[in-house]
């Protein structure tokens, strides 16, 4: 009697088991096609911090600086757009609480990234870019391990755990440097592996 009363729990057990398999595995599947968010995130920001670091060292004249400058910005914009067009265009998709949840995870860490600048304004009265710089990179290493654990790939994990290091790195230079650096960092952890991600996307 014992047994047969057993039995419901187990089954459940092992149902709730191959569940979270079959989420994990459709995010997976999602992940591979986001890849491409991956490359134009990585590329966008390396972008931006190879120019910012060429302006900081290189002799410019004024307009060839106006060009690296709003081009970074235009940059930044159109990355925006074509990701809030493509979340949009695969809304209907089919979703998992995964795939939910770390959408939470990347909005959290872009919240986070607004905060640490209103709070190092409200105590400092002023923007410590040296500081800043190093604290961003740190809360975006935060969101990719996260992610990676998640769904189970280590190379996401490790990318994350390299952005974490050299963000760590960069607290002993110039905010010249710290861009140099992080540049680097979005190679590591979001070029490299969105490549990779999105060339696997039909296996």
């Amino acid at each position: 009697m014992h047994n047969n009363e057993s039995k419901p729990e187990t089954f459940d057990e092992q149902q709730s088991i191959q569940v979270i398999r079959e989420m994990i595995q459709v995010s997976q599947k999602k992940l591979k096609n986001d890849g491409i968010l991956f490359i134009l995130w990585g590329w966008v920001m390396f972008c931006v911090y190879v120019g910012s670091y060429i302006l900081s060292r290189a002799v410019l004249s004024h307009s060839l600086r106006n060009v690296l400058n709003y081009s970074g910005y235009l940059l930044g914009i159109l990355a925006l757009a074509f990701t809030v067009y493509y979340i949009l265009k695969h809304q209907k998709r089919v979703q998992t609480y995964i795939g939910i949840s770390l959408r939470y995870v990347w909005i959290s860490m872009a919240v986070g990234l607004i905060l640490v600048n209103l709070i190092q304004f409200n105590v400092l009265h002023k923007i410590i870019f040296e500081l800043q710089q190093p604290i961003f990179m740190v809360l975006i290493a935060f969101a990719t391990v996260i992610t990676g654990g998640i769904l189970r790939y280590n190379m996401i994990i490790i990318g994350g755990i390299i952005f974490g290091i050299l963000a760590y790195g960069c607290s002993f230079l110039s905010l010249q440097n710290q861009m140099l650096v992080e540049a680097l960092a979005w190679i590591i952890a979001f070029i490299i592996p969105g490549h990779i991600l999105y060339a696997k996307r039909d296996k």
